[in-house]
């Protein structure tokens, strides 16, 4: 199977080592641009970020990893499988404090953006006319220069565009991240192995393995906090009027879940990281 990887910018170290973690080969040079997995019998190839999408949809690899914006960006057929938990972004309109509020707004103006296929299919799905003005890069300069009215980018905190005396208007074009795409055509064997190990690393960073003991008087209470994927495993120690627990929990809730245990009544409190898994 062949996979395309983004080879340099923002999503290019993340995705190495979420691939790594999934237990596949990556490279160890920047300079590599293919890798070759014998024994997970893939290739990867390493490509610019923006024609990720393009490869996939048109056949010549089978899946890849992107952003999601570069995806809608790029009007390929490839399609979204999963995001991946990492590269998160929201793309917003900008312009001048008071000149306009929402999209509706910016029909019959020019919008100047680095995703003009994206921001085109927004303004035409809410009936907005405008002109796009495609730019590679300095985009909040674009009004300054008078190249635009509004502008269409990535919005992180906000600060470059106060700088240029701009605010963002309007609902969020897109919330992107870093997504697993495939062809449409692509055989079900290969992606749904790449699909599940992918699953089973975002898994993995988002739950921890949580152990305890407690009364088995407050079991029933006990497990409420921690009821688990499916169900909490519960076993009777040798003391028979305590259980043992485990399960997981998600990682961003362990302490507060620790602490709520502990005044119940739980005991022996352990924390374990997950390195892999399957679900």
């Amino acid at each position: 199977m062949r996979i395309a990887v983004p080879n340099k910018g923002s999503l290019s170290e993340p995705t190495v080592e979420m691939l790594r973690e999934a237990g596949y080969r990556v490279r160890r040079d920047s300079k590599e641009l293919i890798v070759a997995d014998q024994d997970n019998d893939v290739e990867f190839f390493y490509l610019r970020p923006r024609d990720v999408a393009l490869y996939v949809g048109k056949g010549q690899v089978d899946a890849g990893i992107t952003g999601r914006d570069l995806l809608l960006d790029s009007g390929s057929t490839a399609t979204e499988v999963m995001g991946l938990g990492f590269g998160g972004s929201t793309f917003r309109f900008a312009g001048r404090p008071g000149e306009a509020s929402s999209a509706a707004d910016l029909d019959g103006r020019r919008v100047a953006t680095s995703y003009a296929g994206l921001v085109r299919s927004h303004l035409e799905a809410k009936g907005v006319i405008a002109d796009v003005v495609r730019l590679d890069g300095a985009v909040e300069t674009a009004i300054t220069l008078g190249v635009a009215d509004a502008i269409a980018d990535v919005v992180e905190t906000g600060t470059t565009l106060r700088q240029q005396g701009l605010e963002v208007f309007g609902e969020p074009i897109l919330r992107s991240e870093a997504v697993l795409i495939r062809r449409a055509d692509a055989s079900e064997g290969g992606i749904d192995v790449l699909h599940r190990r992918l699953t089973g690393v975002v898994t993995a960073r988002e739950y921890v393995l949580l152990d305890y003991d407690c009364p088995a008087a407050i079991v029933e209470q006990a497990v409420q906090l921690t009821p688990g994927l499916e169900s909490p495993t519960v076993s009777t120690l040798h003391d028979e009027t305590w259980c043992a627990v485990r399960s997981m929990v998600p990682r961003g809730r362990t302490n507060r879940i620790m602490d709520e245990l502990y005044d119940l009544g739980a005991r022996a409190i352990l924390v374990t990281e997950i390195t892999a898994c399957r679900l």
